[in-house]
């Protein structure tokens, strides 16, 4: 029972300096999302990283404390804000949190959009790696046929070649491993004759 190789000869592969050419350069998505940005979203996008960042927290949190400080340990004729009601400070909290909450939202909306960009360019770059595995495979197979070829005309038989292949597998791993034997133990030492 001989093995033959295929008759029909296997598709010469791409190249690589064809492959090369055919090969097309990814845009940085990231970049163009950021260049078509407004200045107003730019803007926003700014506020959006800051405002999300302990520096920001130390400055509101330093405000709050200076504020409410002055306005209950101050002389009564210094204070601006009377203490237990504090308007004014909440009027300016609402005010900031009202101003911040959409321009937030529309930074978040930008950051989307930027994820999406570098989630797109992933996927580019995952459907260029799979073209390229697929040249590389179509290559091996190419390899296979010239072997089987080859083979052929040695008159080798390729279960013959897979039988030893097989074997040889098998006589490695059956082989016992050798294990190190452990160093002996010191005797106890014993008393010097005096």
């Amino acid at each position: 029972m001989a093995d033959t190789a295929p008759t029909t000869p296997a598709p010469k592969p791409l190249s690589l300096d064809e492959f090369r050419k055919r090969r097309k350069v990814l845009p940085n998505r990231h970049e163009e999302v950021k260049e078509k940005l407004k200045p107003l979203q730019r803007l926003a996008l700014w506020i959006t990283r800051h405002v999300g960042t302990m520096g920001f927290f130390l400055v509101i949190f330093t405000w709050t404390v200076i504020w409410l400080a002055w306005n209950f340990l101050a002389p009564k004729s210094a204070r601006f804000d009377p203490p237990m009601g504090f308007v004014f400070y909440l009027f300016i909290s609402n005010v900031i949190q009202i101003l911040l909450m959409p321009l937030i939202m529309v930074g978040q909306n930008i950051q989307g959009a930027e994820a999406d960009a570098r989630a797109q360019h992933d996927l580019d770059v995952n459907v260029k790696a799979e073209e390229e595995i697929e040249v590389i495979l179509s290559h091996l197979e190419y390899q296979n046929h010239l072997l089987l070829q080859v083979m052929n005309r040695l008159q080798v038989q390729t279960g013959q070649v897979l039988d030893n292949v097989t074997a040889r597998t098998r006589a490695q791993t059956a082989r016992p491993k050798t294990t190190r034997k452990s160093a002996p133990k010191t005797a106890p030492k014993s008393p010097r004759k005096r």
